[in-house]
């Protein structure tokens, strides 16, 4: 369990699979359509509408997303291509939360056919609006198709809740959102200022790189006490995991590192490297899980992305 020296901050409960994952043959065999794939972030953001050339660069790394509403980031839709997370409980009180939720599929039945995305069938992360606390957690699975998992959240407030699945039927993955409310004194917390380093449980964790629309490369280096950290441990198959949401609607973006552990070529740290677009300017918090000494634990900024710069300049 993460110790977090910031109680009521990004803390990250439950990270009940802390065991060696073994590493899997390249992500974009894994799962034919590479959803949450770090490439492919950049391909779906602009699908059709603006085929600007600037948009182009990853055109090539397939559709996965194809199915987002007018290339709308993920997360924004309780329902989307015929799929509707159904959670069992909207209204909950601040503590432990026996938390169960359905995928419903486009006959109205739960779903219980999912291909996997890093080593689960399901991905679902809690994350407060204001973006003051973030849980990536792993649910079981019922043989009715209810996903089941205990959830620790500390304060009233207002939380959205995510899941990433690949669907069977569907063949690509998609992200859906709902929201969830706990019962009791709310005080709105602003998003925490921007600032490109994260301390937890001593280490330290600084990002270097711009958000951008068009893609940029996202470097993290991870010291302990000062120290490069050149033994990260495997997490569902990456040395880290990146989930990024936009404050003001929460659109997200789950990205992937380049390389993988296994591969002969991908160092266990101190620096991951992600190739991340984001949906267009504005304030953004990023969540960094990473597993070190067999406890994983998240780092947590927030950075903020402009407008991108116009291929043509317009004199008036």
């Amino acid at each position: 369990m993460t110790t977090n020296a910031h109680a009521g901050h990004h803390t990250h409960a439950g990270h009940a699979d802390t065991a060696t994952q073994p590493a899997h043959a390249g992500h974009q065999d894994n799962h034919a359509t590479p959803g949450i794939d770090a490439n492919d972030h950049a391909a779906h953001q602009h699908h059709g509408k603006h085929a600007a050339p600037e948009h182009a660069i990853h055109a090539g790394h397939g559709d996965a997303h194809a199915g987002h509403a007018a290339g709308a980031p993920g997360g924004l839709l309780v329902t989307q291509d015929g799929y509707t997370l159904d959670l069992e409980t909207t209204i909950a009180e601040p503590g432990g939360i026996d938390f169960r939720f359905r995928i419903l599929g486009p006959d109205g039945t739960a779903v219980t056919e999912f291909d996997p995305i890093h080593d689960r069938e399901l991905h679902l992360i809690v994350a407060r609006r204001e973006l003051t606390g973030f849980w990536h957690v792993h649910p079981v699975r019922e043989a009715d198709g209810t996903w089941v998992i205990r959830l620790d959240l500390p304060e009233a407030g207002a939380y959205r809740v995510f899941t990433d699945i690949a669907p069977r039927a569907l063949g690509r993955t998609i992200t859906l959102g709902a929201d969830l409310a706990l019962a009791g004194h709310y005080a709105p917390q602003p998003v925490p200022a921007a600032g490109r380093a994260a301390e937890v449980d001593g280490y330290e964790v600084t990002v270097d790189g711009e958000l951008r629309t068009e893609g940029d490369l996202l470097t993290l280096t991870v010291r302990k006490d000062g120290v490069p950290v050149t033994d990260l441990q495997p997490y569902l198959a990456a040395f880290g995991h990146l989930v990024i949401l936009r404050a003001g609607d929460l659109a997200y973006v789950h990205v992937h590192p380049n390389g993988e552990p296994g591969d002969g070529i991908t160092p266990a740290g101190p620096e991951i490297t992600f190739h991340t677009a984001v949906p267009g300017p504005g304030t953004y918090r990023l969540f960094l899980d990473f597993r070190h000494g067999d406890v994983v634990r998240t780092a947590a900024f927030t950075l903020t992305a402009g407008v991108a710069a116009p291929q043509h300049a317009h004199h008036h």
